[in-house]
């Protein structure tokens, strides 16, 4: 299992941009953490989630 956002997740063994993909983040507004280490764009596919991670993933809202 993953922990993502606090939830546990079967994502073991998917790359982190089809997760994303999956679960309907928007690429252009979201930063993502993998074990307190940001992770580039520019890797998104070629990141495994392992067993254990831990990920956060935030999205950047505007407004004012």
């Amino acid at each position: 299992m993953v922990r993502i956002n606090g939830e546990d997740i079967a994502a073991d063994g998917m790359n982190l941009k089809e997760y994303l993909e999956q679960n309907g983040y928007n690429m252009q507004r979201i930063a993502v953490e993998i074990n307190e280490q940001i992770v580039s764009k520019a890797v998104y596919a070629d990141t495994v989630l392992e067993a254990e991670d831990k990920v956060e993933v935030v999205s950047f809202v505007g407004g004012g």
